[in-house]
């Protein structure tokens, strides 16, 4: 997922758009990779994200395998959202779970589909409005993912940890975050809660993330949930060196290749933005 970097100009850029999909669960995933090349005449939609003091690449989107802990990385996950509980986790995972230059962070942040586009008349499908209208209303929706993503990139760089984020749309987040376990090979997973999910969480009555995410059993992916700076629960697994088989094989074995094919419905989009390596 992640390249060396070759260049790093000021800004962040998505080059051509160009969507892969895979299947895995019975659903349809669509996967956008942007790796660091240097900046070229002709760039496309400019996605900038103010990395503290230190520049990011040109990044260009490219089909791209699935096969993430090729280099020997420790690789962490963190849920990451508006609330500060998402904060508090990847605080946590920064004090807890970064061993040197080893450990790599993904950042995963799901974001919902745009199915309905404001104007003057209210809102209408998306379908019935121009593609000029649909374009500057996602533009806008990228400058607040921008904004939310650049806090949580901050933190990382100060803590000299390396930082990779991944975007998902889907309407189901945690759906989303549990098809992304087996997908990515996931063992590490941190995710944060409020002190009122807790009391929920603990009662085994909430319908949260972090309930309907530890509800669903993983062999092979530990799974932490943050509170206030505190772990408070957890799935009660260690990450298994032998994970149990399941639909589409070892991820890291076999590394899913992505191929063309039309979405569904039942389908979510996933974007993984390279974030410049910490020195």
């Amino acid at each position: 997922m992640s390249v060396p970097t070759t260049a790093t100009p000021d800004n962040f850029h998505s080059e051509e758009e160009t969507s892969s999909t895979t299947s895995n669960h019975h659903h349809n995933h669509q996967y956008y990779q942007y790796t660091s090349e240097i900046e070229e005449e002709n760039s496309g939609e400019l996605f900038e994200i103010n990395h503290g003091d230190e520049p990011l690449e040109s990044i260009k989107e490219e089909v791209f395998s699935l096969d993430v802990e090729s280099r020997g990385e420790d690789c962490v996950y963190v849920g990451v959202g508006k609330s500060e509980s998402s904060m508090d986790a990847l605080s946590w995972t920064l004090k807890n779970l970064v061993n040197g230059d080893s450990t790599m962070i993904y950042l995963i942040h799901v974001f919902p589909e745009i199915h309905h586009i404001p104007s003057p008349l209210g809102k209408l499908p998306k379908n019935q409005v121009s593609p000029e209208q649909v374009e500057i209303y996602m533009a806008q929706e990228r400058g607040k993912r921008r904004e939310l993503l650049q806090k949580f990139i901050h933190l990382c760089s100060q803590s000299k940890v390396k930082v990779d984020t991944i975007l998902v749309e889907s309407d189901m987040v945690a759906k989303a975050i549990l098809d992304l376990i087996p997908i990515l090979n996931i063992k590490k997973l941190v995710l944060g809660t409020s002190k009122s999910s807790l009391r929920k969480l603990r009662a085994r009555k909430g319908s949260g993330i972090a309930d309907q995410i530890l509800a669903s059993p993983s062999e092979f992916c530990e799974i932490k949930i943050i509170c206030e700076g505190k772990e408070v629960a957890d799935n009660q697994t260690a990450g298994s060196p032998s994970p149990s088989p399941r639909p589409g094989g070892d991820a890291t074995a076999n590394p899913i290749q992505l191929q063309d094919q039309p979405g569904t419905n039942d389908s979510f989009s996933c974007m993984c933005f390279k974030s410049p390596r910490v020195m």
